[in-house]
């Protein structure tokens, strides 16, 4: 027991370096910030949830005590308590009248999608406790990012100086600044730029959606990284579980139902609606992993397969991801016909 928490404090201290290079902001450093997770996954699936609660633990501690308490934070939050979840879930089992049964791995997808919603809302909570302050931070970035994308955007006009407002005052006094006011439709007159109104409406509604991109992206990574450290450990012979069919993996239809909850708290005022934008962008995900597990459950046997996959995958990397939406869709209908799962064993 004991040399099994020494090995989960290094880890813990390797992950926390990880994720505290991220202050250095270069691309290294970003490379080995999304590193962080896997050195607690890895000794949470090789050794126990044990050692990844004290990588969590020390890691936490560790950045908490050097850097800043909100690095701390903000590594148990998005980094270490996720992983160590993971690792304890992947590892739970039962016993049953057929021997020993693992977590299914349907079930831990619909896990991964819940875990990434939380660890953003968790990040984003301890980055501004006052949702005001978050919304304001939102908008700004969305309105800093349309604005880099549309190099159009009209700029506010520089003050004069009281030299050239002096030079360009007219005789006549105050009454010369009726002729001097914009003219109607004029760009400087009020409500004169709709395509500056349509902007902001367009920034504000990125600013609502982002927490759904973001948690999407993170489920995507989660779910690579428990994956990544699970063919790791089980190179090493430490694996304790069997090698799952993963495309024999189908969700619970508990699932569709938690995807129909996060759509009706997105309209929640304040973080609660936040967490449910951020649901459904992670659910939205795993039922993309989904679908991409049942199209490879469902050409197994058949001529071409290999081909079949390969232009998948390949349709996939051209189109940058906009394909995931028709995996998406097949993962929610293979989800509520569920017709690949025999009659005779229903889902756990």
């Amino acid at each position: 027991m004991t040399h099994t928490l020494v090995l989960g404090v290094g880890a813990g201290l390797v992950s926390a370096l990880l994720f505290g290079v991220l202050l250095k902001a270069s691309a290294l450093a970003i490379t080995l910030y999304l590193l962080a997770p896997l050195p607690i996954l890895i000794v949470g699936l090789g050794w126990s949830h044990r050692a990844a609660l004290a990588a969590a633990a020390a890691g936490s501690l560790a950045l908490a005590a050097t850097v800043t308490p909100f690095m701390g934070l903000a590594f148990a939050g998005y980094v270490a308590l996720p992983a160590w979840w993971l690792a304890y879930l992947t590892l739970l089992g039962r016993e049953t009248a057929g021997g020993l049964e693992w977590y299914p791995t349907g079930r831990l997808l619909g896990w991964i999608g819940a875990t990434a919603a939380l660890s953003f809302i968790a990040i984003a909570v301890l980055s501004s406790p006052d949702y005001a302050s978050y919304e304001a931070q939102f908008k700004k970035l969305s309105h800093s990012l349309i604005d880099s994308r549309d190099p159009n955007t009209p700029r506010p006009a520089p003050k004069a100086t009281p030299d050239e407002a002096s030079r360009t005052e007219s005789p006549q006094g105050d009454t010369a600044g009726i002729d001097s006011a914009p003219a109607e439709g004029s760009p400087s007159a009020p409500n004169a730029k709709p395509d500056d109104v349509s902007r902001d409406e367009l920034a504000d509604a990125f600013a609502t959606v982002v927490p759904a991109f973001a948690a999407h992206g993170l489920a995507l990574l989660l779910t690579f990284y428990l994956w990544a450290a699970g063919r790791i450990v089980r190179i090493s012979g430490r694996l304790m579980r069997p090698w799952p069919d993963l495309p024999s993996t189908s969700m619970p239809r508990t699932c569709l139902a938690a995807l129909v909850g996060a759509a009706a708290l997105s309209f929640a005022p304040g973080y609660a609606g936040v967490l449910g934008v951020a649901l459904i962008g992670s659910f939205t995900a795993v039922f993309a992993l989904q679908g991409l597990a049942a199209f490879h459950d469902r050409s197994r046997g058949r001529p071409g397969r290999g081909l079949m996959l390969f232009g998948l995958y390949l349709i996939l990397f051209v189109t940058q991801g906009v394909a995931l939406v028709a995996l998406t869709l097949f993962g929610l209908a293979d989800t509520a016909l569920d017709r690949r799962r025999p009659k005779d064993n229903p889902a756990p």
